[in-house]
């Protein structure tokens, strides 16, 4: 009985100092200040490659929405893609542009994932007039 309850308390404390082991990190501004101009320009580098796999892991779900048949997946999977995707903004642009949203207090709580696809879809919107072509009037 005793080596039950031992078992018992050492389970508990084990757990109890690996919940307190593992550190919550917010990804937010406060985390990006903190940064120095390598370790963001290395985030964000790593981010981009995130979303460039991510990217195209979306021709396996254009190919299974062919298959059943799936109803405006096209425009779905399009729109989705060119929301991830962050070739319109160079590393060094995308930092230059969170230090200056990040040096606002007020989107510090800011997640800093949600705050890069922000960066980027106001880049694809401001890229639109100059891509697109002339109208005939």
């Amino acid at each position: 009985m005793k080596n039950f309850i031992a078992g018992i308390v050492l389970g508990f404390l084990a757990s109890c100092s690996l919940a307190f082991a593992a550190a919550n990190v917010g990804h937010n501004g406060i985390f990006w200040n903190k940064l120095n101009l390598s370790a963001k320009g290395g985030y964000v580098n790593g981010y981009s490659d995130a979303m460039k796999v991510t990217t195209a892991q979306l021709d396996n779900l254009t190919i299974a929405a062919n298959m059943f048949h799936w109803k405006g997946a096209p425009k779905i999977i399009k729109e989705t893609s060119r929301q991830l995707s962050m070739a319109e903004l160079s590393p060094e642009q995308i930092v230059k542009r969170l230090d200056a949203l990040y040096s606002n207090q007020k989107y510090s709580e800011l997640d800093l994932g949600e705050a890069m696809q922000v960066l980027t879809m106001r880049a694809h919107e401001t890229a639109l007039p100059a891509s697109s072509p002339s109208r005939n009037r």
